[in-house]
């Protein structure tokens, strides 16, 4: 007997059919050009999810805030911000003060969305050049020279039992949010403000403080990949930030996350991440040109939203 697919994890299948198909892709290719397959390789692995952990964490974080119905658009100054502050900062100082930033980032996007009533895509576009101005004056516009503490070294590129530590943070963040999500009175008043504002504030729900919430956890989810990525590249630097704002947005996306919110899971969030990162680590084995890169990168994501779209389509 054919057990049927709920509705909330269809997309996850798509995703996970969709990795399969990479990993055929880039398996096929690897081993008629040089008879190995990296791609299986549980090192190789382990070094791509390391990788990978910068743009998970991001993606858990920006996920809160879509399932509010909103979007964090300060994600990649916030990241940078962040990480040139620690390194700036140093010692035994510089992890609070990076997480610092991202809270104070985060209670600035939740007022001004929450209180101020300004749409979030517009808000959190212009906090993220205030930020990128921040940081081009304290810089003077040159590449900083300070570099990141051992623990911020540590946990980016060293191994606990074989394994990355990177990776450990993330499963962290990850458990976090899943908790959140599933165990808190906080994380049923995000679906139920996602899903209608003004119904869960007249039953009673504290809409502004979710709202100022879930945009402090995007916050702190930047801060922290800021201080991997920091730690991973041994320095902070201008713009580093950048190249996770979409990805993580198509990750959260592509997971099954309603964008318009109310509806997601982290399980497709999770399984959205490692989609991208293994597309991206496929791309680059078959050593493609930059300019089919994109092409491709984004012919994915566009066909597993139609296929997702449609299939939304023939359930209502």
């Amino acid at each position: 007997m054919r057990m049927p697919i709920s509705d909330d994890n269809k997309p996850i299948a798509i995703a996970v059919v969709f990795i399969l198909v990479i990993l055929l892709i880039g398996t096929t290719y690897t081993l008629s050009t040089t008879g190995t397959m990296p791609l299986l390789s549980p090192n190789y692995l382990l070094q791509q999810l390391q990788i990978g952990s910068f743009l998970g964490i991001c993606a858990a974080g920006i996920m809160m805030v879509i399932l509010l119905g909103h979007i964090d658009l300060s994600i990649p100054w916030t990241l940078t911000a962040a990480a040139m502050t620690a390194t700036a900062m140093g010692g035994d100082l510089a992890v609070p003060t990076a997480l610092a930033v991202g809270v104070a980032v985060g209670v600035v996007n939740g007022i001004g969305v929450a209180y101020l009533r300004i749409p979030s895509m517009i808000f959190t576009l212009g906090v993220d050049t205030v930020l990128r101005g921040l940081m081009v004056a304290q810089t003077g516009g040159f590449a900083p020279q300070d570099t990141a503490t051992p623990l911020m070294v540590f946990l980016a590129k060293q191994r606990l039992l074989g394994i990355p530590a990177a990776i450990f943070v993330w499963a962290a963040v990850s458990l976090a949010i899943i908790v959140i999500l599933t165990r808190t009175g906080f994380g049923r008043a995000i679906y139920a403000t996602g899903s209608r504002e003004a119904a869960a504030y007249l039953s009673g729900i504290r809409t502004r403080w979710v709202i100022v919430g879930a945009f402090v956890v995007s916050g702190v989810c930047a801060a922290i990949a800021g201080i991997l990525l920091a730690g991973y590249s041994a320095k902070a630097y201008q713009g580093m930030g950048n190249v996770y704002l979409l990805p993580a947005i198509a990750a959260v996306v592509l997971g099954g996350t309603h964008i318009l919110g109310g509806r997601g899971r982290y399980a497709g969030t999770l399984i959205g991440v490692i989609l991208i990162v293994l597309l991206n680590s496929v791309l680059s084995i078959m050593q493609m040109p930059e300019a089919g890169r994109q092409i491709i990168y984004g012919g994915v994501i566009i066909a597993m939203l139609l296929v997702y779209g449609r299939n939304q389509r023939v359930l209502s």
